[in-house]
């Protein structure tokens, strides 16, 4: 929690999609293995958000199950390139397997190439494509991985 002044101006710097502080501390609250900060120096440079939901996976037909969803990930442009996100979304998946998730997912715009290629790079594979999912209309991949 001492962290979430941090944690919300990296969100306002990095990303359009910004959200209210009680969001942020409902999944602090609900989710706090998933829910990590990255810190250079003790500043925190990087954080990642996600929750556990139940629903149909998006890999095969095996019905419902515990999944992992990453929220929102952001690291500040001068760490980025260092492994940051990487150590954060690995971390968070770790993190998602003591809340017994079999999946996890999240939504990448589209034209978020850095982002996509580490998602890629940690195994997660595009499954489907959003139409304008995001405010500003443009599209979203949601991208998944068996965890």
């Amino acid at each position: 929690m001492s962290d979430l002044n941090a944690v919300m101006e990296i969100n306002r710097v990095c990303l359009p999609e910004n959200y209210s502080q009680f969001f942020y501390v409902d999944l602090f609250r609900r989710f706090p293995e998933t829910f990590l900060v990255a810190e250079e120096n003790e500043k925190v440079v990087g954080y990642i958000m996600c929750r556990v939901e139940v629903g149909l996976g998006d890999i095969g037909f095996s019905g419902l199950k515990k999944r992992g969803h990453v929220v929102s990930v952001a690291v500040m442009p001068e760490h980025r390139k260092k492994g940051v996100g990487e150590a954060l979304v690995s971390s968070a998946m770790d993190a998602m397997r003591t809340y017994n998730a079999k999946q996890c997912y999240l939504e990448v715009r589209v034209s978020n190439d850095p982002a996509i290629e580490l998602y890629k790079k940690l195994g997660f594979e595009v499954t489907r494509t959003s139409q304008s999912y995001y405010a500003d209309g443009e599209d979203a991949y949601i991208m998944t991985k068996k965890l």
